[in-house]
């Protein structure tokens, strides 16, 4: 970061670890609070500048947000990243559709503690501040093949074909190839032909932004700017 060749260019350091004292690809047996020591020794070397870390959004009972000591490890963090997105995906092959990114819980979700107010609320409840915590949004969606059910909780083949995966596309794509045709859990979903899909629009990420405001949250962040359109539609409503 101090390299004069790229003075200015970065502000601190982000860490992406999925997951710590849990199983992402591979599984980590660290303890609960070698997470915290990490954070701790960025803090150290990095002093004033950011350090941030992208975290896990499981609430659910027993999830990973338990399986480390996120409270302690705040204190050396400017913000913590939950990605609030990914919930549920096209890896659960023949369903039930549901939307990758949901603000709330609805009746009829697959698993309880996978939605936005479900992690914050969590995190919070472990004594992390809200003026330390992002939401996360997704630029993207995720969807199905073979899904006869236009609400969610259908069953389906496969996943839907994507530009660079299966499973996956981008919202600059989608909102033309499969405009969304409901909302549910406070994010949009779409179904056409035999495809479903679910995203953010520009209407849905102005009610969790509204909702990020009323619980104090620092602000949020996303993944990743290329899924936008090319006017910004997205970026646009976050600010």
């Amino acid at each position: 970061l101090n390299d004069s060749r790229w003075k200015g260019l970065f502000d601190g350091i982000d860490i992406d670890w999925e997951y710590p004292n849990a199983c992402g690809l591979s599984c980590d047996t660290s303890g609960p609070n070698a997470f915290g020591n990490l954070m701790k020794a960025l803090r150290a070397k990095f002093g004033d500048k950011l350090v941030t870390a992208a975290i896990t959004a499981d609430a659910s009972p027993g999830g990973k947000l338990e399986a480390t000591d996120y409270r302690t490890a705040a204190q050396y963090v400017d913000w913590y990243l939950p990605m609030t997105y990914d919930y549920f995906g096209a890896w659960d092959t023949k369903g039930p559709t549901a939307p990758h990114s949901p603000l709330s819980s609805y009746q009829g979700i697959p698993k309880e503690g996978f939605n936005t107010q479900a992690t914050i609320a969590k995190l919070k409840s472990m004594g992390v501040p809200s003026s330390k915590l992002l939401y996360g949004l997704g630029f993207y969606g995720r969807g199905w093949s073979g899904v006869t059910q236009s609400a969610p909780g259908g069953t389906a083949t496969g996943p839907a074909p994507g530009t660079y995966e299966q499973g996956i596309e981008d919202y600059k794509v989608l909102k033309a190839r499969c405009p969304a045709t409901g909302k549910v859990g406070g994010t949009a979903y779409a179904h056409c032909g035999n495809q479903w899909w679910s995203y953010d629009t520009p209407e849905t990420i102005g009610a969790k932004g509204d909702w990020a405001a009323q619980q104090g949250l620092a602000g949020a962040f996303f993944w990743e700017l290329s899924g936008d359109t090319s006017d910004g539609e997205l970026i646009k409503a976050i600010r």
